[in-house]
């Protein structure tokens, strides 16, 4: 087992990755969905599986997953892992000890270090993995049973999506930036070929570096801003900047359908909710649709504008944008917007929408509390920026 070293993946310069045209796509909705479909391409692995994570903690899922991996270590495929130091910290030490395999390497991303506080708050906030040159799959979860239905809770509502063909080489490449950060062992090499896909997908590789390299926020406001017919979007934590906030009250303003999917009361941190709250007034009276979703944590992170559909780790928030490594995976073809469209049909008719009369007829609490936590929102921006 390797060990963590501590240099940061933030030094490395920019990079951005073209369109690939050769690739299928699939989407996976819920943790019983992608689960499956993950440990399965594990067990076919032949070469090599890379898993890049910010979450992830014992539990029966990491359990399954440490099987899995150990079993195709078994065989010889080499397994590489980066985890995050601090959304790793649940993970625990026996379990990190199964892991100890002549064919397993475990890296961990910018471990905590008390004497510089600042530093520890760059985390890789990535959910990638990668099997082979044949698969990849991109999304917002993690490996924990928060994303598992069980008799007591059903489980945080998440999406992810599989990729096959051209891009999973762009995903290794992707990945091997932020490993040799941290590792001097040498990463497998992916050679592009169009050999297994003939299906004109295309699809893009998106990432962001922390504040200097805002390759996922800059596509998105491109998108907002050439959009003419749909910007739905989906996040887990909504405290946007004043320019993707601009960006959409334009675009409502000049006749799109503009609509949020976000948090309703079940939240994993509800000062966000609160502070992200603050926004709704000015955008429900732009004529966007906000809706706010109830059966469980609204986890997901999707972006549709017309024919351009954007799924991975960013939430668009400020700190996601300012501090984390993030990746998505950006998809053109219509097929796949309809099921993501279907996708988020149905989430709305399991969402409480935001009507603006009854926004403003609130109960006064609710208005300290977006008061209060936009406050500590503004605060800790400025002592951080």
């Amino acid at each position: 087992m390797a060990l963590p070293k501590t240099n940061l993946v933030h030094s490395l310069g920019a990079y951005t990755f073209p369109w690939r045209d050769y690739n299928q796509v699939r989407l996976y909705i819920n943790g019983e969905s992608f689960f499956p479909a993950m440990l399965t391409a594990i067990s076919n692995a032949k070469h090599y599986v890379m898993l890049e994570m910010y979450l992830v903690e014992s539990g029966l899922i990491a359990t399954r997953f440490i099987q899995m991996l150990n079993e195709v270590a078994e065989r010889g495929v080499k397994v590489f892992l980066l985890f995050d130091a601090f959304g790793s910290s649940g993970f625990k030490t026996a379990d990190r000890d199964k892991l100890a395999h002549e064919n397993i390497s475990l890296i961990f991303y910018n471990p905590l270090n008390y004497g510089t506080l600042r530093r520890n708050l760059f985390r890789d906030h990535r959910k990638i993995l990668v099997v082979d040159k044949t698969s990849a799959f991109i999304g917002g979860a993690g490996i924990a049973d928060a994303f598992i239905s069980t008799k007591a809770d059903a489980g945080w509502r998440e999406t992810l999506l599989e990729v096959n063909g051209d891009c999973v080489c762009d995903w290794v490449k992707a990945f091997s930036r932020s490993w040799s950060s941290y590792a001097s062992l040498p990463l497998p090499e992916c050679e592009d070929d169009n050999e297994i896909i003939q299906s004109v997908v295309p699809c893009r590789i998106s990432c962001s570096v922390g504040s200097s390299r805002l390759g996922i926020k800059r596509s998105l406001i491109k998108r907002i801003r050439s959009a003419e017919r749909t910007i739905w979007i989906s996040t887990a934590y909504f405290v946007p900047s004043m320019k993707v906030r601009r960006a959409l009250v334009r675009a409502a303003k000049r006749g799109v359908d503009v609509k949020l999917l976000l948090p309703g009361e079940k939240s994993d941190h509800p000062a966000i909710r609160h502070a992200g709250r603050r926004f709704y007034y000015r955008l429900l009276r732009a004529g966007i649709g906000i809706y706010e979703y109830q059966p469980r944590f609204l986890h997901q992170k999707v972006l549709l504008c017309d024919s351009w559909v954007s799924i991975g780790s960013s939430n668009i928030d400020r700190w996601n944008f300012r501090w984390n490594l993030e990746a998505n995976q950006e998809v053109e073809n219509q097929v796949f917007v309809d099921e993501v469209t279907e996708m988020f049909k149905n989430d709305f008719v399991e969402s409480e929408k935001i009507e603006l009369d009854r926004w403003q007829k609130r109960p006064w609490y609710y208005r300290l509390q977006e008061w209060f936590w936009g406050k500590v929102d503004q605060i800790i921006d400025r002592i951080l920026r």
